[in-house]
């Protein structure tokens, strides 16, 4: 007899697909802010799955990730239950916007408060509502501020479950990423609950390859859960990167990359040119350490101490004091 499965209040069967509304709150014009689940069980018992997406509103790739995963049947598992919120986050979606209106970032509001600012009660009714009923989760996010990140997993490594996870995904890259405080990965880890995040693209601006990767890494994960029987082989080799720092403007001014995202550069290498916008001086920006470049700003205008490169290291390429942005 199968095991009963509630979400959100809502029971769902065996083979049954289920679009649930969470009441969040409402605007100022009255008009209700609902956040869609779609919910799919398979018909044979296996784990719970939650894909996340759109926790900041103006990172795109994890919308369009999770939404084509819906769009082809994807969701559609033999065994266990996947959990689809492609926009968690719909005030920030519909202002083009990384947080809520009351300027908070929801990703730094968890667990929530059901009666404090608008940022914490949406981390509340997904803490509440949404966590106790999942096993494992993804939660897709691009590189915020016109900066784009090559397709990586994020987790803490020391984890053996995230291990798993992450080698189950198969990004490009995995970095050993340490929590952050009150995030959604912090707060479901001391409930026993094991998400990764997959970062990939830069927001308001659609990636292919981002969304390719993660959603064949996604199915990957799902076989390796036994929830599907197929999924794709990984075309990029899985790097794992311990260490990390920045390449960072000296100055401000217009700054012109001449690397790509995903490559390997040298200590030392010319990695761009910072120059002004009259002519009057060009500066060479050299890579501060070896390893991979995991992220890329493009925004041209920089000020001093902007983040122009994010650089990553693996065991044969030790980056000391790396840090985050």
């Amino acid at each position: 007899m199968a095991c009963l499965l509630s979400i959100a209040n809502h029971e769902i069967r065996p083979g049954e697909f289920k679009e649930i509304s969470i009441d969040i709150a409402r605007l100022p014009s009255r008009t209700q802010i609902e956040t869609p689940v779609y919910v799919y069980r398979g018909i044979e018992d296996g784990p719970t799955l939650a894909l996340t997406a759109g926790m900041h509103g103006d990172e795109i790739n994890g919308m369009e990730i999770v939404r084509r995963i819906i769009d082809l049947g994807h969701h559609r598992v033999k065994r266990g239950t996947v959990l689809c919120m492609p926009v968690i986050n719909i005030y920030g979606f519909l202002n083009y916007s990384r947080e809520v209106p009351d300027g908070k970032d929801i990703n730094r509001s968890f667990p929530g408060n059901k009666n404090g600012s608008l940022a914490s009660r949406v981390a509340y009714h997904f803490t509440h509502d949404v966590l106790p009923s999942i096993d494992y989760g993804v939660d897709f996010h691009t590189g915020g501020a016109m900066r784009t990140n090559y397709p990586q997993v994020r987790c803490v490594m020391k984890e053996k479950i995230n291990v798993e996870l992450a080698n189950a995904f198969h990004a490009p890259f995995t970095l050993d990423a340490p929590f952050r405080p009150h995030s959604l990965r912090l707060t479901a880890s001391k409930k026993d609950k094991h998400i990764i995040v997959y970062e990939g693209g830069e927001s308001i601006r659609f990636d292919q390859h981002a969304i390719e990767e993660g959603i064949n890494g996604t199915l990957r994960l799902m076989k390796y859960l036994k929830m599907i029987d197929w999924a794709p082989e990984p075309k990029e080799e899985n790097k794992i990167i311990w260490s990390s720092t920045w390449a960072r403007a000296q100055t401000a001014g217009l700054f012109q990359a001449m690397v790509k995202c995903g490559e390997f550069i040298n200590k030392d290498q010319l990695v761009g040119m910072l120059t002004d916008p009259f002519g009057e001086f060009k500066k060479q920006v050299k890579a501060p350490a070896s390893g991979y470049v995991v992220g890329l700003n493009h925004n041209p205008v920089v000020n001093a101490g902007d983040a122009l490169l994010h650089i990553g290291a693996d065991n044969f390429c030790k980056i000391d004091g790396g840090g985050e942005e």
